[in-house]
């Protein structure tokens, strides 16, 4: 089959979506189809050795097609120049697709968020007969009106119009996690047939080749530390002053550092919020390559994870897959709707809090430290559980059967 996946984040850029769409991607080569990826230009959340890098905008990647297309800014800028952009970014997709697809699509896959992409879609069923699938990670516009970033009314009923129109197109909608798709479904907002739960996938394997060589510990002098990691996008949704504040309370032990490897538009308030406390038992670190963040999970005791109670919608967030992938224990501060609190639960590989309360926030740091004998059971009770339910395999021969119906 021609298979076009239609995503804003892919390698080099370093994000959850970036890399299951990635895994997805050589997947289905591995599979035997013929893939082209659709894409933004690189611009963000980059490690620092791949800053001043040039890619082409077509270029074969280990068999896989990338079209690499320039974009208006679409992060790190305020709310409004956001929504411009994501708007605009179907129509400046598709005119860069269009000349690369004269031998057809059979199937399409649009990542969302950003939802505006589920247009590409649209046209590549209506011009090539393509089969739609729309692989939805954040109920959208849902997830921006809880966050206070959508609040006028006029662009609620906008942006839920365009929601719905996206469900009604595509062939098939597929959620990470059954109580996504029961909100989807209790709120009448798509068809219960179009409906299918596909757990996002990892790849395993990635995570089992690196070695602990020490090398992160030695460069940021934490080579004793009891390190709980947090890795990815610094943003909003996260709720990071949570952890902030926890780490204020729990100061006194000096053996507990908190890690944060990554960027994003809260970052330097954050950093800022650090400073102007004198704590230094928070350590900012920017993002590293795929490769070298397999490395660095090799190295920290705990994966952290952490979304606002602003959340409403039952996401999964990916990290969760990754750390139990790499075989740490999980530690998750979430919103009380996400499913992570049961995925944590089921696997036996870490806890889970609802992110509402510092103090517990900082007994639960403190529970996990004091339970050090503990961790690596933890650890590979969240392998096994990613192996048996969330591998690429599993996860993609689901995906697979969907595309050819």
């Amino acid at each position: 089959m021609n298979i076009l996946l239609v995503t804003d984040a892919y390698p080099p850029e370093i994000r959850s979506a970036s890399h299951l769409m990635q895994e997805l991607a050589e997947e289905l080569r591995d599979r035997g189809h013929a893939v082209t990826v659709a894409t933004c230009y690189p611009q963000y959340n980059l490690a620092d050795d791949t800053l001043e890098n040039q890619y082409a905008e077509v270029s074969l990647e280990s068999g896989i097609r990338i079209i690499r297309i320039r974009t208006l800014p679409h992060h790190k800028v305020n709310f409004i120049v956001r929504g411009l952009s994501q708007l605009s970014l179907p129509y400046i997709f598709w005119s860069k697709i269009k000349p690369y697809l004269k031998e057809g699509v059979d199937a399409v896959v649009v990542y969302s968020p950003p939802l505006p992409l589920w247009k590409v879609g649209q046209w590549a069923k209506k011009v090539c007969g393509a089969r739609f699938i729309l692989n939805l990670q954040d109920i959208f516009p849902q997830n921006a009106i809880d966050l206070g970033a959508l609040q006028h009314p006029m662009l609620v009923r906008f942006f839920e119009r365009m929601e719905k129109k996206a469900y009604d197109y595509a062939d098939v909608v597929t959620v990470h996690s059954p109580s996504n798709g029961a909100f989807l479904t209790e709120r009448q907002k798509i068809e219960a047939s179009k409906l299918v739960t596909l757990h996002n996938w990892v790849d395993v394997g990635a995570y089992e080749e690196p070695q602990n060589d020490g090398y992160y510990r030695n460069k940021l002098n934490l080579e004793n530390a009891f390190i709980i990691f947090f890795g990815g996008v610094l943003g909003p949704s996260q709720g990071l002053d949570l952890i902030v504040d926890a780490a204020r309370d729990i100061r006194s032990e000096k053996d507990i550092v908190m890690l944060f490897a990554g960027d994003g538009i809260e970052k330097e308030r954050l950093m800022d919020r650090v400073r102007q406390a004198g704590l230094q038992n928070v350590i900012f670190h920017p993002f590293v390559s795929k490769e070298e963040y397999g490395k660095l999970l090799k190295e920290v005791d705990v994966g952290l994870v952490c979304l606002t109670t602003k959340n409403k919608t039952p996401v999964v967030p990916g990290k969760i897959l990754g750390y139990m992938a790499a075989g740490i224990p999980v530690l998750a501060f979430l919103n009380k709707e996400s499913d992570g609190h049961q995925i944590i639960r089921e696997a036996a590989c870490g806890y889970s809090e609802i992110s509402d309360d510092v103090q517990k926030a900082a007994q639960l740091i403190l529970k996990m430290y004091e339970e050090k004998d503990c961790l690596k059971e933890m650890g590979m009770n969240g392998y096994r559980y990613a192996v048996k339910h969330f591998s690429r395999q599993v996860c993609v021969d689901k995906l697979e059967g969907l595309l050819r119906k």
